[in-house]
């Protein structure tokens, strides 16, 4: 069975990584430090006890994946990512953060890489590992739900390995996205359009509240 890595442990790595453990996917969680030891798992589980999600450091979950999701703050993501080059290389990461800068209220004020895009800076910083970047132009409930908006959403892509690509609408499936749900912009360049697209959502959220939405085409 693949292994889906999630890196970061707050609500968007969470999110998906019960759903697509939901989905019966096997899932470990990377989190910053290395987290608690679970007690060893009985063996009948509770049927109220939800799926088994693995926890781990972010290293060894990395190691220990097929996939790769980058759920990292997108400020710091390449960093963090460049770190495990040796971890990622052969591997799909797929980027689901966007890389800002935050005004007072916490909300986005700019991007970190208004030239280019993070999705470029970590397949540039990670030659070995085929980068596909998706899912950045909603909100994180969005993601693991998209039918409950009552209007189609869409998930972006952009990546320079079609193979990954496709790979990547696979798991999206397993999120509850529809394959007409999805756009394929074409190359890793294109992330630049879906990740300069987070400066609306300050001004959506600031009118509108913490409700969810994405950034969607009208066909």
């Amino acid at each position: 069975m693949t292994t889906i890595g999630i890196l970061g442990a707050g609500r968007v790595g969470g999110s998906l990584a019960r759903k697509l453990a939901e989905a019966g996917r096997e899932v470990a969680l990377g989190h910053r430090e290395s987290p608690v030891p679970a007690p060893a798992p009985s063996a009948e589980r509770e049927p109220d006890a939800g799926p088994a999600i693995l926890h781990l450091d972010q290293r060894s979950a990395a190691a220990g994946a097929d996939i790769v999701v980058n759920a990292t703050p997108g400020d710091s993501a390449l960093a963090r990512m460049a770190a495990l080059e040796d971890e990622l290389a052969g591997k799909i990461l797929i980027d689901v953060s966007n890389a800002t800068h935050h005004g007072p209220d916490g909300l986005p004020a700019g991007l970190c890489y208004p030239d280019g895009s993070l999705a470029e800076q970590l397949q540039r910083a990670l030659p070995a590992t085929r980068v596909v970047k998706t899912l950045n132009t909603m909100l994180f409930m969005v993601m693991t739900d998209p039918a409950a908006l009552s209007t189609p959403p869409t998930a972006y892509l952009s990546g320079d390995d079609a193979d990954a690509k496709a790979v990547t609408a696979g798991l999206l499936g397993d999120l509850g996205w529809r394959p007409d749900w999805i756009e394929d912009l074409g190359d890793i360049t294109t992330a630049r359009a879906t990740e300069a697209l987070v400066l609306l959502v300050p001004h959506v959220l600031r009118r509108r509240g913490f409700q969810p939405f994405a950034v969607s085409l009208a066909r």
